[in-house]
């Protein structure tokens, strides 16, 4: 009888695993680095947990590590921390832990892409016992609760100078392996929360959406969080939604000829948006700023820019005239697996842009070599660039955004405008109808005036989910997949 039990239970225990197929695989598994895609969906909320999360629903910051905060004046937040809870080397969550997380977060000794949210506000951590620390900044964050959202909380063992792939957290999976075929997370014994019902996930990646979605339908997989529209072909297992991406394309300002406004302009007027739309789906929407509706800070008044091929071909030719090099070569840099259909949607823009008169010539990389042109510093050897991007806003404010793409010290920013700055830095001191007009405005101007980028579509998300699941996606599934949230449909 024993040795017939024994083949059940480890059928149970497969029953309890699952296997996701993700469309590129991450450059490493730096806690840092969670907000992008490849590194969120595995880490965040799983291995790695936040200070505090964003209700999807009402935008509003809600607890996990941290339980309460209070403003304790307009630079000051005093932030109590949950009780009892442990990473997963068994060290305590406490407030020397907390400030040494966001400490190495901001000390700019590793390339750490969640400290764009923040912008070059300069943070200062005082535990004061315990279970409570003190963030203190250089001028007033009226949504810092929000902002803690993206400070994922990291084991004190944890190396400060340089970034990981053995991240140790407080969440309910802790990492197992990580090859450059699979990720494997195991449920970790010791977690504060509820216990999860998996009790491990595998990760695969594989950039062919048909190849995903075949897995999932054959049982290979059981989840993969994006395939393209003309994928999405099972009513019972396909699932769109509307998540928080923007698709955009940011324009290198600080390199001649990109540095012509005429120029700048032409490239958005050059597009055939709605050809371009037809690779994305009809719900998809046309984007003119970089968040979505809904953030605070979104105009809904502001018009996306038209279609118009012989203007687009007029401004070019003025810029020429004026003696502007038209004729440099520009790179157009896209990304392997940002989104369904992204490499096809780059060829097109291409296309448009040389039917326009202009030298454009594209390259894909995949997403280490990517990063390199996201984020500062920039290669010097750059050039001219174009570079295809996917912002995520999900946190209710354009704070988010705002100062990442548009002031001088963002991190994906290539502009130089102290006065832009001014406007940028005001607004994020602002609060309740000022915060909204005040973004709004820079928008508008970032539309109109600065011309800093090609914003594209907010995104429709398509997901397969296997028939044993029972689980949807949401706003964050492009940020976050939180195995807790997933559950095994019963016999």
């Amino acid at each position: 009888m024993t040795a017939a039990a024994v083949p059940s239970a480890v059928a149970q225990e497969a029953a309890q695993e699952i296997r996701i197929v993700l469309p590129e695989q991450p450059a490493n598994l730096e806690p840092c680095g969670t907000i992008i895609t490849n590194v969120g969906q595995i880490l965040s909320q799983n291995v790695v947990e936040s200070l505090t999360v964003i209700d999807p629903v009402t935008g509003q910051p809600q607890p996990k590590l941290a339980t309460e905060w209070t403003s304790v004046d307009p630079t000051t937040w005093r932030i109590k921390l949950r009780e009892g809870v442990k990473f997963q080397d068994g060290t305590e969550l406490n407030a020397d832990a907390v400030a040494f997380s966001i400490n190495r977060m901001i000390s700019g000794k590793l390339t750490c892409s969640n400290i764009a949210k923040f912008g070059d506000a300069k943070l200062k951590l005082k535990p004061v016992d315990d279970l409570t620390v003190e963030i203190k900044s250089d001028r007033p964050e009226p949504i810092m609760p929000t902002l803690l959202s993206v400070v994922m909380i990291v084991s004190p063992k944890t190396p400060v100078d340089r970034a990981v792939n053995d991240p140790v957290g407080t969440g309910p999976f802790k990492l197992s392996t990580f090859s450059p075929q699979t990720v494997v997370l195991d449920a970790f014994d010791g977690y504060w929360g509820k216990k999860p019902e998996i009790t491990k996930a595998t990760y695969v990646w594989r950039p062919e959406s048909s190849i995903r979605a075949a897995m999932v339908e054959t049982g290979e997989a059981d989840l993969t969080p994006s395939i393209a529209i003309q994928d999405a072909s099972n009513p019972e297992t396909d699932f769109a939604y509307l998540n928080s991406e923007t698709t955009a394309i940011r324009i290198d300002a600080a390199e001649p000829p990109l540095d012509d406004l005429r120029v700048r302009k032409a490239l958005n007027l050059a597009i055939d948006w709605e050809g371009l739309a037809q690779l994305f789906g009809d719900d998809v929407k046309r984007a003119s700023q970089m968040v979505v509706s809904g953030i605070n800070g979104h105009d809904d008044a502001l018009e996306p820019w038209p279609y118009d091929p012989e203007e687009a071909k007029k401004l070019i030719e003025e810029a020429r005239t004026a003696g502007v090099a038209v004729d440099t070569e520009i790179k157009l840099i896209g990304r392997n697996g940002i989104y369904p259909n992204g490499a096809e949607a780059m060829e097109a823009m291409m296309t448009m842009w040389q039917d326009a008169g202009l030298n454009v010539k594209l390259t894909m990389l995949d997403v280490a070599d990517w990063l390199r042109y996201l984020q500062k510093p920039f290669p010097p050897e750059r050039g001219p660039n174009l570079l295809q991007m996917m912002h995520d806003n999900n946190k209710g404010d354009a704070a988010f955004t705002v100062p990442i793409f548009y002031r001088s010290s963002g991190s994906y920013s290539t502009l130089a405008d102290p006065a832009f700055d001014k406007e940028i830095d005001a607004a994020l001191a602002a609060t309740g109808e000022a915060r909204t007009n005040s973004f709004k405005a820079i928008f508008g101007k970032a539309r109109n005036e600065v011309v800093a980028d090609i914003p594209m579509f907010h995104m429709i998300g398509y997901t397969r989910v296997g028939t044993r699941l029972e689980w949807k996606p949401d706003i964050t599934t492009n940020s976050e997949i939180p195995l807790a949230n997933i559950a095994i449909k019963k016999d």
